[in-house]
């Protein structure tokens, strides 16, 4: 039985019903106004290993994610490049997909754009208006929360408490503070499109609601994102199906925070990390790494530190893997492994798993039983490829002084000048390669962190 933690109900809840053969999921995906940063990657990455964990399991998964191409910040950043909004959205949606590629992440089966559903939008907006579910103010057109039967079902606060200001747009032409925008009106001379209630762009909400159950159907499985869109983005989502009367998800998920030195990682507070740069630097893997070896659900410090340790961690994986080939798996372990993933996407206890057979295998090679740790290796590549960690089957290409550099470090060591050796290994692996000293003489990889 597979089980998710959702967060409408609070507790975790069986996923996939007896007999069921396929999954649909949806989830909020970028805006494409800048470079993607670490949060954006752990997002990704958890929901990345559930759409592969679920496949694995042998159901036929339909991942839909919106790219939100137009908007304020687009706008702004067009603006102070001195470009179109488009070029601006083109250009970072192709940083993003190029980062996500690198991190092993899949594409999604549907990446729906904001500016290319524009008319759907008007049609759910028209459907809000006629059914008196919203209303046309000077600025715009906003949904009536007083008309959703369980405004905060999702988020699970008290409204009443909340102050406008605090998340919630100040407006003194709403009817109530609570009230959100379906329709932002926008000058003639500005991006926008013609709606019956004026020229404009849609909110950000309706995008969302449209797409998903459009694509998806009414009702479909799973709505997921990070615990920053749980309010307002999914509770107005939420709002929206409601007043339409669209099922819409049956469950909800979201992903812990990124966090520097104890804070939310996010642009409105300046302490992210780049993505892409944390790529380049420590490698698509390792990054990968950090973010599943933590539960999902819970935050996580990202720091040099932390990526250093996971980038070790990872060669420590690949290096045991190079120690012999493969043998039978061992259908105790992968059966564990695949009941921790089963149990709310349990990955702390499904790495420890994985790191159990690492050690049990490098202790019967260092004993010489070579042959008993081929069900070790086989186990351990069999886990990396369940959750998309396997390393990768390139052809090994060394330079010429990379070359030069291994047999003038072999020369050291036969001449016991140690230091000279070393020195030479850190040349060796700032180039990117392994070093393995093994029986047969030093062998090389290409590090796959």
């Amino acid at each position: 039985m597979t089980t998710l933690f959702d967060t409408m109900t609070g507790s975790v809840t069986q996923l996939i019903n007896p007999g069921q053969e396929a999954f649909s999921l949806y989830v909020c995906g970028p805006t494409v106004q800048d470079r993607p940063h670490l949060g954006h990657g752990r997002v990704m990455a958890t929901y990345d290993l559930l759409r592969r964990h679920l496949r694995n399991k042998g159901l036929a998964v339909t991942l839909v994610m919106n790219v939100t191409d137009i908007d304020d910040k687009i706008l702004t950043k067009a603006s102070q490049e001195s470009t179109s909004y488009q070029a601006v959205a083109q250009r970072y949606e192709a940083i993003w997909w190029e980062t996500m590629d690198l991190l092993g992440i899949e594409r999604p089966d549907a990446t729906p754009h904001a500016t290319e559903w524009v008319p759907n939008m008007i049609a759910k907006i028209q459907a809000m208006l006629d059914s008196d579910a919203a209303y046309v103010i000077d600025d715009g057109v906003y949904l009536r929360v007083s008309r959703v039967p369980h405004y905060g079902l999702l988020t699970k606060q008290d409204f009443d408490q909340l102050q406008p200001g605090n998340r919630v747009e100040v407006n003194p032409l709403k009817e109530s503070p609570f009230d959100f925008v379906l329709w932002k009106r926008a000058e003639s001379t500005e991006p926008g499109f013609d709606a019956p209630w004026g020229y404009g762009r849609p909110g950000w909400h309706t995008e969302c609601v449209t797409m998903s159950t459009e694509i998806l159907g009414s009702s479909f499985d799973l709505h997921g994102g990070g615990m920053d869109l749980i309010f307002p983005h999914h509770e107005n989502e939420l709002a929206q199906a409601q007043v339409l009367g669209v099922p819409f998800a049956r469950h909800w998920a979201h992903v812990g925070f990124v966090e520097m030195g104890g804070e939310k990682m996010s642009k409105s507070l300046g302490n992210t990390l780049d993505l892409t740069d944390a790529v380049t630097r420590f490698g698509g893997r390792a990054i990968r790494l950090a973010y599943l070896r933590a539960y999902y659900r819970s935050p996580l410090e990202m720091s040099d530190a932390t990526l250093n340790d996971a980038r070790s961690s990872l060669n420590r994986i690949d290096n045991f893997l190079d120690r012999g080939d493969a043998g039978d798996l061992d259908d105790e372990a992968i059966s564990a492994f695949i009941s921790a993933l089963d149990n709310d996407l349990d990955t702390p206890t499904a790495f420890s798993l994985l790191f159990d057979q690492v050690r049990a295998g490098n202790t019967l090679i260092d004993r010489q039983q070579v042959g008993a740790a081929t069900a070790k290796i086989a186990t351990v590549r069999a886990m990396l490829e369940w959750i998309g960690l396997a390393p990768s089957q390139e052809a090994l290409m060394v330079p010429a002084e990379i070359s030069q550099a291994v047999e003038e470090r072999d020369r050291a060591k036969r001449d016991r000048d140690y230091a000279t050796a070393d020195a030479l290994r850190a040349v060796i692996e700032a180039a990117g390669f392994v070093i393995l000293d093994t029986k047969d003489g030093t062998q090389l990889r290409k590090s796959r962190a």
